[in-house]
């Protein structure tokens, strides 16, 4: 018998993690398993394609980086009914499909405002499928709440979750960076390696650019300010391409293009940026989670500033592993040493006359590995 498997998210901030959900159920479907990967999170412009269903729940997002406030697609404050729909849907799916695998992205670790969502899933597919396998999917970073949250999750892992695929490198970061990680968690901890789609060489596009980047939301955009200021310190020596997602609105976007100079190049994100990435002089960009698989793979001179708005830590503990390892020079936009157009001229200036980074061996088989231990599991279960 086929097993089935029904991923959720809900992705609030940037579309990471529907991207690595859907890297997930892309594997799954590939290695036939009868996959659903239920969306709560915005609808995407293009659904992710692949051998599983996908469904979408009624879209919530945040504005800015307060996480406590849910709004509708037309940014009102999300209503009890509204809430009540979404989770009607999600049981509704998860009955329907029976699953014996549930796969929850980020939760308990964070999503706690849509605990009830997670928790009614969950108790929907064990009245269903009492046998069906309860697992948590997480990113290598976590944010770090309070004590209490804490203690609120690993009650929630110890009571609900059979296990927790990390998808990371424990040798290049292991978990206990950003999450206190006490022994009855660290018996369910099953380290994926990174989770990437199928990975490609990109011939080299544009050779010699400065490359400025940062995820698909909007919180690239004082990193996209400096650029255009330090770029037009720095006089048209070199092109400079800025590469926006789909985040950014268009008032926004228009006034970066308004400030760029003629050798600064504003448009939005592209999907040959590979390339862009590997014919690079230098890229300048954040530190999300799949900017260490594009550095690795591009293997070019790097700078990343970490996005630390509001509590956010996750992107300031894993550009510090990237500086560590020897990928990228990590500075940051605040604190004592905050960014300048003066001090980002210099930085550019150095890593221009830099080598390129030694060659980094991190682990990128976490859409094979991820299959590989639940299939395992299923298999123990059974």
């Amino acid at each position: 018998m086929t097993p089935r498997v029904l991923i959720a998210v809900t992705h609030l901030l940037g579309s990471g993690h529907l991207v690595r959900a859907a890297h997930l159920a892309r594997a799954l479907g590939a290695a036939g398993f009868e996959t659903v990967l239920v969306s709560g999170g915005a609808a995407p412009r293009s659904v992710p394609d692949g051998s599983f269903t996908f469904a979408q729940l009624p879209p919530v997002k945040v504005e800015g980086v307060d996480f406590r406030n849910l709004l509708d697609p037309e940014g009102r404050p999300v209503s009890q009914d509204y809430r009540a729909l979404r989770r009607k849907t999600l049981c509704d799916l998860t009955a329907q499909h029976r699953p014996d695998v549930v796969i929850t992205e980020h939760f308990p670790f964070g999503r706690r405002q849509l605990g009830d969502e997670f928790l009614g899933l969950i108790g929907v597919a064990a009245a269903a499928n009492p046998r069906a396998l309860v697992l948590s999917s997480v990113r290598d970073v976590l944010v770090t709440p309070r004590a209490d949250r804490i203690r609120e999750a690993e009650a929630r892992i110890a009571a609900h979750f059979d296990a927790v695929l990390v998808h990371g490198d424990r040798a290049f970061l292991p978990l206990e960076r950003s999450w206190p990680v006490a022994p009855e968690l660290a018996r369910k901890l099953r380290y994926t390696g990174y989770l990437t789609g199928p990975e490609e060489c990109a011939a080299p596009l544009e050779p010699g650019e400065i490359v400025v980047s940062g995820g698909g939301s909007a919180a690239g955009l004082p990193l996209f300010e400096l650029a255009i200021a330090t770029a037009t310190l720095m006089g048209n020596r070199r092109r400079w391409r800025i590469l926006g997602g789909q985040g950014i609105g268009a008032e926004e976007f228009a006034d970066l293009e308004g400030k760029a100079p003629a050798h600064v190049r504003v448009e939005r994100a592209r999907p040959d940026f590979p390339g862009l990435l590997a014919g690079c002089a230098l890229s300048i960009s954040q530190a999300g989670y799949n900017t260490v698989l594009d550095l690795v793979r591009a293997g070019r001179p790097a700078i990343v500033v970490p996005f630390d708005a509001g509590n956010e830590t996750e992107q300031a503990i894993r550009a510090e592993a990237m500086e560590n390892a020897g990928l990228a020079r990590c500075l940051r936009l605040t604190g004592p040493d905050s960014l300048t157009p003066n001090r980002l001229e210099k930085a550019v200036t150095e890593m221009l006359g830099a080598d390129a980074p030694p060659p980094l061996t991190i682990d990128r088989a976490g859409a094979e590995t991820s299959v590989a231990i639940i299939a395992k599991l299923l298999a123990e279960r059974a």
